[in-house]
């Protein structure tokens, strides 16, 4: 299952993600936020990487205007790996090399064709495994 959330400055975005997730038959739980009235990005995105690291949901994606705040806010929730991505080549990398789990978005920086294509390398891309970046992983835990 992959969790999902934004403010106010994502909320269109992430209705896109969201019906493309269902048409590719992929599970989510959305976090909200239920429309665009201001609000604020922790809120959304501590949810989001709560649900991630308890292991309620394998995968989150956050999403915000630029995609730095809500990153910053999933960070700091211990065990989440969230990478803020701008383009295909960062999102297939994070996973690989960082085993990244969550997904940081800026709906105000990318197009939505962009943003769907840097989804799907996120969620198809696996972990390389090779031990050089178990090791790094491993570091960033400690």
């Amino acid at each position: 299952m992959i969790a999902i959330g934004s403010d106010h400055g994502g909320y269109e975005l992430r209705q896109l993600i969201m019906k493309h997730l269902k048409e590719r038959g992929l599970e989510y739980k959305d976090f909200g936020c239920p429309d665009k009235t201001s609000c604020d990005y922790p809120v959304y995105g501590r949810a989001v990487a709560k649900a991630v690291a308890s292991g309620e949901c394998e995968k989150g994606i956050v999403i915000c205007t630029t995609g730095i705040g809500i990153s910053i806010t999933a960070n700091k929730i211990s065990g989440i790996r969230c990478a803020l991505c701008s383009d295909v080549l960062s999102a297939e990398l994070t996973r690989q090399h960082n085993d990244a789990n969550m997904l940081a978005l800026g709906a105000g920086m990318i197009g939505p064709n962009l943003a769907i294509k840097i989804t799907d390398t996120f969620l198809d891309t696996e972990f390389s495994d090779e031990e050089r970046h178990s090791r790094r992983i491993s570091l960033i835990e400690k």
